[in-house]
């Protein structure tokens, strides 16, 4: 990872932006890679209101350089800025100083797309519904529940010298279907060695991590009838009190009954308990819970229309929209086409 100079990178577009981040598309000048420009927001730069940001930005590039995580997993950081003033680079008049990282551009699509573009009517939740919430059709090309067991593969990684990867919601991971693979473009939010937990609540674990993997990539709830219901994005909302969000959790499996929710007590009560030390157990409980949802959606009465609804969502990836990612929609769907449960 090395120091640059933005003049190296030509913009080419505007890939979209988040709660902290404001995200162009470039071209590396010099050898032709596709990548990504991340600055603080810039409404945040203009109000002075970016400081946690730029601490953020300093942690991550830290800590991506002590882990080095598989590109497979992680979006390479390939470089970054002096902080400084960009003002002529990105033509406004911010005059204030701050860093741009400058990210390998990932594959596939985010699992939540920008935000803005729900306006619009685009389903940006499609790839959260699709393919972990509710992964009714399975490309038998590739290991069931990949989304799942590659952010645990992910988890791993980074456990192994000491790190809790937190903030993992949908908008983080990009994923390809017709590999399985996923990517995650923001690993700001860490906790480990130098981090303190909020007052009031213990020292962040993995068990932090099993409960937002649980809350923002599995449900109880049965799958849609209509393509309509894979629109909406689901459990977005940050996790701010374990106990709130173990009770509301606990109350969707009540609606559930049966061996999904005795599978997902047992997740959950392990979780309130802090039982969690490594990922190897969680990841044999997560797989028998959503191996019990899985067998539940396929003995439903309303089993085929729900595959009917998943299979009309599907093609929705086939918009002008996620054009604007690296994603070929023919080559990743190609799997889908003689799938089944």
């Amino acid at each position: 990872m090395e120091k640059v100079e933005l003049g190296r990178y030509e913009i080419t577009g505007r890939l979209g932006s988040g709660a902290d981040y404001d995200v162009r598309v470039a071209a590396d000048q010099e050898t032709g890679r596709q990548v990504v420009l991340k600055r603080p927001m810039p409404q945040a730069i203009s109000r002075n209101q970016h400081w946690a940001i730029e601490a953020r930005t300093e942690r991550m590039v830290q800590v991506y350089q002590e882990v080095l995580p598989s590109p497979e997993l992680v979006a390479p950081i390939l470089a970054y800025t002096d902080r400084e003033i960009h003002d002529s680079y990105f033509g406004d008049e911010l005059g204030t100083e701050y860093t741009v990282i400058v990210q390998e551009r990932a594959r596939g699509i985010p699992l939540l797309g920008d935000m803005m573009s729900k306006i619009k009517g685009v389903p940006i939740a499609a790839g959260q519904n699709l393919f972990a919430m509710f992964p009714l059709v399975r490309n038998l090309t590739i290991p069931e529940f990949p989304v799942h067991n590659k952010l645990l593969d992910l988890q791993q990684a980074y456990l192994d010298v000491g790190y809790v990867v937190l903030d993992l919601r949908p908008q983080n991971i990009f994923y390809q279907p017709g590999s399985g693979k996923i990517t995650l473009i923001d690993t700001g939010a860490l906790a480990g060695p130098g981090i303190e937990a909020p007052r009031g609540r213990p020292p962040y674990d993995a068990n932090d991590a099993c409960l937002e993997l649980i809350k923002f990539y599995t449900t109880p709830e049965e799958p849609p009838q209509q393509a309509d219901g894979y629109r909406d994005a689901r459990g977005i909302r940050p996790i701010v009190s374990l106990k709130q969000e173990i009770d509301e959790l606990g109350l969707a499996l009540a609606q559930a009954t049966g061996s999904v929710e005795a599978s997902g007590r047992v997740i959950l009560e392990k979780i309130r308990d802090r039982d969690y030390t490594e990922y190897g157990q969680f990841r044999s409980d997560m797989n028998a819970y959503l191996n019990e949802v899985r067998v539940r959606n396929s003995q439903l009465v309303g089993c085929q229309e729900a595959k009917n609804a998943w299979t009309e969502a599907l093609e929705w990836l086939r918009q002008d929209y996620w054009r604007g990612f690296l994603f070929d929609a023919e080559e990743e769907l190609r799997g889908y086409d003689c799938a089944v449960t």
